[in-house]
């Protein structure tokens, strides 16, 4: 093929099309997608995706970025839990990750970036990803020695 049929698509949206924006289980053999706290964490993802472009432009590229890149963020700690040789540092690094997702969901329905409903369903999901990974951080405190 040569160059001059190739598309070079360079812009960083995520689709919104829900049969693409799934998580496909049979990528990676390291089962990391099959983990439930990685599904929810996708899913956040996905919503917030959808609501960034909402956001005034005097947010959007800031507000709305840092939200991107800290889940951004999180995916990164949680693909490197299981090389990782101290899993409980990484959890605790998630877990702060998590928390200042919370704080600026809370900051952008505050300031009126995000509306009420949106900060719900966000809310919810990150409220589910932390019971999950306070879960995991419990076992992996009971079970280092």
């Amino acid at each position: 093929m040569s160059n001059n049929n190739k598309s070079v698509h360079t812009h960083t949206h995520t689709h919104t099309d829900s049969n693409l924006a799934r998580p496909q289980t049979s990528e990676r053999s390291d089962g990391a997608q099959d983990i439930p706290i990685f599904t929810k964490t996708y899913e956040f993802y996905r919503q917030l995706t959808a609501i960034i472009p909402s956001f005034p432009k005097t947010k959007r590229y800031t507000l709305g970025q840092r939200l991107d890149n800290i889940t951004l963020d999180i995916f990164e700690l949680l693909f490197s839990i299981p090389a990782s040789s101290n899993k409980l540092l990484v959890l605790q690094k998630f877990s702060v990750k998590l928390d200042l997702l919370k704080v600026l969901i809370r900051l952008s329905k505050d300031s009126q970036v995000l509306s009420n409903n949106n900060y719900l369903k966000l809310q919810e999901i990150l409220q589910e990803i932390g019971k999950m990974l306070g879960g995991w951080i419990k076992a992996s405190k009971q079970a280092s020695p």
